[in-house]
C-alpha cells in the first residue's frame, strides 16, 4: 500500500506544482498583454502624428498636363 500512497502523493505534488506554474504564466501573460496594448495605442498615435506631419510638409503639386498634350 505504501507504494500506491507514495505514487498518489507524488502525483498530487506534481499537480500542485503545475497549477502554480500555470497561474504564474497566466499572470505574466496578462501583464504582457497590457504592455502590448499600451504599445499598440502609442504606435497608432505616432502613426497618426507622422501622417499629419507628412501631409503638412508635402508640397502641393499642381495637376497639369504634360507639354506634349
Amino acid at each position: 500500500m505504501t507504494a500506491d500512497t507514495d505514487r498518489v502523493t507524488s502525483l498530487e505534488i506534481l499537480v500542485t506544482e503545475q497549477e502554480k506554474t500555470i497561474e504564474e504564466l497566466s499572470v505574466q501573460i496578462a501583464e504582457q498583454w497590457t504592455v502590448i496594448e499600451a504599445m499598440r495605442r502609442k504606435l497608432d498615435a505616432l502613426t497618426d502624428r507622422f501622417l499629419v506631419l507628412e501631409e503638412q510638409t508635402t508640397p502641393d503639386i499642381p495637376v497639369t498636363k504634360p507639354p506634349h498634350w
